[in-house]
């Protein structure tokens, strides 16, 4: 990954967890929805589909007790709609919604200090330079 499309080096410890949470909660679905792939996964690499799901669901579980309140009850809102709950902004436009975000909003030099998300859609956001 190049510095203009990869996350912020210092981020707002709770965006990383929901980064951490969107790509076990992606590795699920994809063990999920990809039943052609279950036995290449058990003959190949020996590993028992259902017993990956149920490690990824715990793991999920895990850390979604380790987000503040106010966060978990965000991500537990908008998760359900979207695959990603956490998008860049690129340019000012939020990649969750593609709408401008206020430049207020990213254009702060701490912006990863704070937890911020898109006004219109809901995602929470950082900000790629």
């Amino acid at each position: 990954m190049n510095s203009s499309t990869s996350p912020p080096d210092t981020m707002h410890p709770q965006l990383m967890l929901l980064m951490e949470l969107q790509d076990l909660r992606s590795q699920y679905r994809e063990l999920e929805q990809d039943e052609g792939a279950a036995p290449v996964e058990e003959e190949h690499f020996h590993i028992d589909p259902a017993e990956a799901r149920e490690q990824l669901q715990a793991k999920v579980s895990e850390l979604e007790e380790r987000l503040d309140p106010q966060v978990r009850a965000r991500y537990e809102r908008i998760s359900p709609q979207r695959d990603r709950v956490v998008v860049p902004v690129i340019n000012g436009v939020c990649y969750g919604c593609f709408v401008s975000i206020a430049t207020a909003t990213v254009g702060d030099q701490d912006v990863h200090q704070e937890l911020q998300s898109c006004e219109n859609c809901g995602s929470f956001i950082y900000v790629v330079s």
